[in-house]
C-alpha cells in the first residue's frame, strides 16, 4: 500500500511541476490541454549537475575542464520501460568499461524510496551510478527538470564537449544508443 501511495504521489507531483510556470495553451487548445515540453536539442548545452548517489557518495558532470562522454537515463523503479532501459544501460557499460564513457542514471522515485532504489540497484548489479534527484523550490526535481524530462525513460548521450548528442524517450534500441555512445566518444 505504500508503494502504491508513494508511486501516485510521484505521479501527481510531476504533473504538478510540469504545470508550473507554463504559458496558457496556444490558441485554439481547450484550457486544461497539455503543453508540449521538448526535450534538449541535439548540440545544446547540457546542464551541469551534481548528485547522490545511492551509496551516498557525491558525483557530479559538467564541471570546468572535464571532457568525458556521458549515457545519462531518468528512470523509476516501478517503470517497465525504465528497466528495460537500465539492462540497456548495463550493457553498454560492460561494453564500453575501459573507455572514457561515464554512465549514470538519475531516480525520480524521491528521497522516500531511496532506500528501495538501492535494493533495487544492488540486486540487479549495475555497474553504473545510480543517483537520486532532488527536489528543489518549485522545481519538483532540480536535475530532471533542468533536462526536461516529461516522461520515463528519458535517455541523453553527452559529448565530451558538453553538448547534447542524442536525446530519446520511451524504448530506445541498445543499437541506436550505441550508436551515439561511439559518435560521442569519437569527438
Amino acid at each position: 500500500m505504500v508503494l502504491l501511495s508513494a508511486a501516485g504521489v510521484l505521479l501527481l507531483a510531476c504533473g504538478l511541476a510540469l504545470a508550473q510556470g507554463k504559458d496558457a495553451p496556444p490558441a485554439g487548445e481547450p484550457p486544461g490541454a497539455p503543453v508540449k515540453v521538448s526535450l534538449l536539442a541535439v548540440g545544446a548545452a547540457a546542464p551541469a549537475f551534481g548528485l547522490g548517489d545511492v551509496t551516498g557518495a557525491h558525483y557530479s558532470h559538467g564541471e570546468e575542464g572535464s571532457d568525458k562522454p556521458l549515457l545519462l537515463l531518468f528512470f523509476s523503479v516501478f517503470c517497465d520501460p525504465c528497466r528495460a532501459g537500465l539492462s540497456v544501460l548495463q550493457k553498454i557499460q560492460e561494453k564500453y568499461w575501459d573507455s572514457r564513457l561515464e554512465v549514470a542514471a538519475i531516480s525520480l522515485d524521491g528521497a522516500a524510496l531511496k532506500s528501495t532504489v538501492a535494493g533495487f540497484a544492488k540486486q540487479e548489479r549495475y555497474a553504473f551510478r545510480v543517483l537520486l534527484d532532488e527536489e528543489s523550490g518549485r522545481q519538483l526535481f532540480r536535475v530532471a527538470d533542468s533536462y526536461h524530462v516529461t516522461e520515463m525513460p528519458t535517455v541523453y548521450v553527452v559529448d565530451g564537449r558538453g553538448r547534447v548528442a542524442f536525446a530519446g524517450k520511451g524504448r530506445i534500441p541498445q543499437e541506436t544508443l550505441e550508436e551515439a555512445v561511439r559518435a560521442a566518444l569519437a569527438k
